[in-house]
């Protein structure tokens, strides 16, 4: 299962480490608002995850009693790490307070950044183990975990071997923070550890970071929730090869293209979106470059293409796709469907 290497899916922004420095903190409490009000900063803005979003006006105003100074709460979600507010939504704020990310190594910061990474020790590690045990998985695990879940772990892996089962974990590239960490877009920590093992638990809650492990390996992925203690059966991972095999084969004969291009730090591959272009217009395609910061279906609706190739986050158009008026594929689709790659092996667009 060795990776499959192409130039043109490995470009990625300038090594943007550097930038206004940043700090992580395992939670809301009195580290974080004494490193706040030792920042000597005039204004923070606020950016909190959607599962945060009913608490997010009660945390804001626990931000302002603490640090005495306001606060700006973006109103959307953030989506991770690669999504910082604009310079509208931070509404002249000089820091900002990430909350349920970790920060990207590789992805330059546009302002002071403290990272809220919530972390929790909620789940039994012995009844985990029980469960993935009783139901019988492989005895070669790969184990990857969402960034609040990484302390429970060490505990949990411990007790998997308990159970008789080989545990392997990994570090992944530049753009993952620690070892056996999942990130949307970049599934390397599982990549690495792959070939010598038969199956996958993930460890976190929702389908998210199951469904994009799922397209980076080859391997049958477990959900395990530490909160429910509950163990979902594998995602069917040929079901979803083969819906995304079928949007590109039906685009292979498409003339017209739209490439587009995140506004956000962590997203934009403006180089790796030139490069498709250049390959579409040397096998006789047109290719127009669109650049947006958040992306909505109605800004596409309308426009004389044929369909998208998408350079910003993979998991617009693997996850969302069916939104969009026209087909839309990640950069390796877009390869598969010039017939530069094949169909199989399946490529995740994973960001490095």
């Amino acid at each position: 299962m060795a990776a499959r290497t192409d130039p043109l899916l490995e470009i990625a922004p300038p090594d943007a480490v550097g930038g206004p420095g940043h700090q992580v903190f395992p939670e809301v409490g009195p580290e974080l608002f004494e490193a706040l009000r030792r920042g000597g900063h005039r204004k923070l803005s606020l950016q909190v995850p959607a599962g945060l979003l009913r608490n997010a006006h009660d945390l804001a105003a626990q931000f302002r009693a603490e640090t005495g100074l306001p606060v700006a709460l973006v109103a959307r979600a953030c989506f991770g790490a690669c999504d910082f507010p604009s310079a509208e939504e931070a509404s002249g704020a000089d820091a900002s307070v990430v909350l349920g990310h970790a920060p990207i190594p590789n992805v330059r910061l546009p302002m002071a950044t403290y990272f809220v990474e919530m972390r929790s020790l909620g789940g039994d590690p012995e009844r985990l183990a029980g469960i993935v045990d009783a139901a019988g998985l492989p005895r070669r695990l790969g184990v990857v975990a969402s960034i609040q879940h990484l302390d429970l772990l060490p505990r949990l892996i411990r007790a998997l071997e308990a159970t008789g089962r080989e545990i392997r974990t990994a570090p992944g590239d530049r753009r993952l923070q620690y070892a056996a960490q999942a990130l949307g877009c970049n599934y390397t920590t599982a990549e690495a550890v792959a070939p010598d093992v038969e199956a996958f638990v993930f460890l976190g809650t929702g389908r998210f970071h199951p469904l994009g492990l799922a397209f980076a390996v080859d391997r049958p992925v477990w959900s395990l929730d530490p909160l429910q203690g509950t163990l979902e059966a594998p995602i069917d991972r040929a079901r979803l090869i083969a819906r995304r095999q079928l949007v590109v084969a039906g685009v292979r004969d498409a003339l017209h293209w739209g490439i587009l291009v995140s506004t956000f730090a962590g997203q934009n591959r403006g180089g790796m979106a030139a490069a498709l272009q250049a390959r579409a217009h040397a096998r006789g395609r047109t290719a127009e470059i669109l650049v947006f910061g958040r992306l909505d279906p109605s800004d596409l609706t309308g426009r004389a293409l044929d369909a998208y190739v998408n350079t910003a986050c993979p998991r617009i158009a693997l996850d969302d796709g069916e939104l969009y008026s026209r087909p839309m594929l990640t950069p390796p689709e877009f390869l598969m469907a010039l017939g530069e790659l094949p169909l199989e092996p399946y490529r995740f667009d994973t960001f490095h």
